[in-house]
């Protein structure tokens, strides 16, 4: 419990430090009889605040996007590279360049495609070539047939005057004509079907290879980036956390190059550790500080407080991202400002309450050293809700004590005043009467 207070409050007064209005000096004698200090300040009562700080980040709620052109994936550019962008900050108007793209990795692509493209028309060329050359000749084929199928008709009408063989003779005659009609019919059939066929696919072919010859020379043009709107130009970061600048690279997957914020309608972004993002919740105020203006304070309200902890570079715990909506606007800001959050997570009405220097424990009581009259006793206490320098005491004390800053050095030799069984809290009970979280209904 000593080293819960220790941890969480300040280091006690040196000797000799003067609490001006506050306190009062208490002179002892050690075994050695050597003078020791100890400081005496009063109870303290009334409201009692609890606050989160935490320190944080400027950005925009709402921005544009600045990305690569569509179709990238489709064109095979899988990882570009910015050749060159305008410095962050720049204020831009529609239509205003903000970035190239680095265009030798596409410019190979497209000499491959152009070579394929050509391939495929020269492809389709012969294709129909030869379609005209195939169907041409079975059609003058079909032709023939169709007049020697007419002259085997005639000779069988002249031969039925003749002699039976001769009759019989033309009518075979006549059959095989007449069947090899059907079957040079059917084969032109199948070769009008099969020249299709082959068309189709040479003109897929060149279907496929003209498009990505398209979408190749689209997306080239696309690297050229121009801002969508107006703005000030301020980079994404990676993965890593650093921004992307000029020689940073950008995928289809991750296409942001940039963004254009917002500016009336700004946030900070902080992260909590564990134990602090217990107490914080939506809707609390905040008091939001600028480092580069410490003079300026924004009030806001917690908008979001992440669910789930994250691993943040460089640091060996997790933490939880907390959104800090700024209420008023402020021309004047700007994104990646560094910012202090006071988050006032937790109110106590007419608390009594001591700095925390001034609470002790052993293995089963909490203490503090009490002035009564011109002696000094251990008084038993409660604690409840603890801020970083005070702790509400619910039990043991009244608003005229005095209770001293440090130990005396016969302070575990005094007697313990010990609380009444009545005054000690119900185990899993809340000792901080009064306390009202902020923000919970």
């Amino acid at each position: 419990m000593r080293q819960l207070f220790a941890s969480r409050g300040r280091v006690a007064l040196t000797v000799g430090v003067l609490l001006a209005g506050a306190s009062a000096i208490l002179y002892a004698r050690d075994g050695d009889g050597a003078a020791a200090v100890a400081s005496v300040v009063p109870v303290k009562q009334g409201d009692f605040t609890v606050v989160v700080t935490t320190a944080g980040e400027l950005r925009a709620r709402k921005f544009v996007q600045i990305t690569l052109p569509p179709n990238t994936q489709q064109a095979e550019a899988y990882q570009l590279k910015i050749q060159t962008i305008v410095p962050e900050g720049t204020v831009v108007k529609a239509g205003d360049v903000v970035a190239d793209l680095d265009r030798s990795p596409l410019a190979t692509k497209m000499q491959e495609v152009m070579l394929a493209l050509q391939k495929a028309e020269a492809q389709h060329t012969q294709a129909q070539l030869d379609t005209t050359l195939t169907l041409s000749q079975a059609r003058e084929d079909l032709r023939n047939m169709q007049l020697q199928l007419e002259e085997k008709r005639i000779a069988k009408d002249q031969a039925q005057f003749e002699a039976p063989s001769v009759k019989r003779q033309a009518e075979i005659d006549l059959e095989k004509a007449t069947r090899a009609l059907a079957k040079a019919t059917t084969d032109y059939k199948t070769k009008q079907e099969q020249a299709a066929a082959k068309m189709r696919e040479v003109g897929s072919d060149l279907d496929r290879q003209r498009n990505r010859m398209t979408i190749i020379q689209t997306v080239m043009e696309g690297f050229t980036i121009k801002a969508p709107s107006d703005g000030m130009v301020i980079y994404v970061k990676e993965w890593n956390g650093r921004k992307k600048t000029a020689g940073s690279q950008v995928t289809p997957w991750e296409p942001t190059v940039a963004t254009l914020p917002d500016l009336t309608q700004m946030e900070s972004v902080t992260y909590l550790n564990e134990i602090d993002v217990r107490k914080v919740a939506v809707n609390q105020p905040v008091r939001i500080s600028l480092d580069a203006d410490p003079s300026k304070v924004l009030e806001g309200v917690i908008s979001q407080v992440a669910n789930v902890g994250e691993q943040r570079p460089n640091a060996d715990a997790k933490v939880f991202e907390v959104h800090v909506n700024i209420t008023k606007p402020d021309t004047t800001l700007r994104p990646g400002m560094t910012t202090s959050n006071a988050v006032l997570t937790q109110t106590v009405k007419n608390a009594l309450y001591v700095p925390l220097e001034a609470v002790h424990s052993d293995s089963n009581t909490t203490f503090v050293y009490k002035r009564s009259g011109s002696s000094t006793v251990r008084q038993e206490v409660l604690t409840g809700a603890m801020n970083d320098d005070e702790v509400v005491i619910t039990a043991g004390l009244a608003a005229s004590d005095r209770v001293l800053l440090s130990a005396p050095a016969d302070g575990l030799k005094l007697s313990l005043v010990a609380l009444p069984p009545s005054a000690k809290p119900v185990p899993g009970g809340d000792t901080a009467v009064g306390a009202k979280k902020v923000g919970a209904p």
